[in-house]
């Protein structure tokens, strides 16, 4: 099959998916709600209170080391007190996609490691923004949560394609990403964006995604690219939760300049400290 033809067929498939199937009734009224700047923080809570399962996620993320707040919340009031709406509906976004895209696990893919590590590199992108001072630091949450998000969706919805991208990657070494674009058409990537896309998440969020490898690529100012990009190589070479797909990638090493880094002994030395902070990490959400 020739490469158009791959990419028509994955196309298709995508298209048959990008509206997210329905979710818990609870996220799309909270979602709706967090758009009225007149929502009072009680009603919020309140609707956030019916779905115990979402808000205990949220109060974990929010008590989470890597996540930095320094006192504890204990209420959901108090979560989006502390967290501002723009955080609390970020979060419920990212929860949202990762319900939709549950799959049973088998012996290739476990859910859990594989957005435990998606978290983590959403929260340390989150951290980093704030203490270089980036402005960006709900966006580099979402962007970092998200950035993994087709290979569950190619598990779930190209489950052929998946093992064969398995089987090859084992008897050949080949990379992931090369074998994506043989048996879609495509990369992870380019599926990822394919769908945050069309769902209307802002332009700078969709191009991080569609460039976590290579944040180089990104047009304009890539500092947000830039953090995912370190998140996400520094929380897999540290081994937490399931990033397999990212053993065979290469580090940008364009990225230095974007932070005011000088070198990778440098980068090294200022990350060291977050590795502290996820080796204490206590998290426990179920996702």
């Amino acid at each position: 099959m020739q490469l158009t033809e791959k990419q028509e067929k994955t196309k298709k498939v995508l298209s048959g998916i990008h509206n997210l199937p329905t979710v818990a009734n609870v996220m799309l009224e909270t979602t709706k709600l967090l758009e009225d700047a007149s929502t009072s923080t009680t009603k919020l809570a309140k609707i956030i209170g019916r779905d115990q399962g979402l808000a205990t996620k949220l109060l974990a993320i929010a008590n989470s080391p890597i996540y930095g707040i320094p006192r504890k919340v204990a209420t959901i009031d108090f979560a989006i007190l502390v967290l501002g709406y723009q955080e609390i509906k970020n979060i419920i976004i990212g929860l949202s996609i990762m319900e939709t895209f549950k799959n049973m696990n088998d012996a290739n893919l476990n859910y859990k490691n594989l957005w435990m590590h998606s978290y983590l590199v959403g929260s340390l992108a989150r951290r980093l923004a704030l203490d270089l001072q980036l402005k960006i630091s709900g966006e580099a949450f979402i962007s970092g949560l998200l950035h993994d998000l087709a290979i569950a969706v190619i598990h779930k919805y190209f489950h052929s394609a998946f093992l064969k991208i398995i089987e090859q990657n084992k008897e050949n070494g080949t990379p992931f990403i090369e074998s994506e674009r043989e048996a879609l058409g495509y990369t992870h990537e380019d599926i990822a964006y394919f769908l945050i896309e069309r769902w209307n998440l802002p332009a700078n969020i969709c191009n991080v995604v569609l460039n976590h490898h290579e944040p180089s690529k990104i047009d304009g100012k890539p500092e947000l690219g830039t953090l995912v990009h370190i998140a996400d190589t520094y929380i897999h070479n540290w081994g937490y939760g399931d990033s397999f797909w990212d053993n065979n990638m290469s580090f940008d090493n364009s990225v230095f300049h974007h932070l005011n880094f000088q070198n990778i002994e440098e980068l090294n030395s200022f990350m060291n400290k977050y590795k502290t902070i996820i080796d204490s990490e206590s998290i426990q959400i179920k996702f």
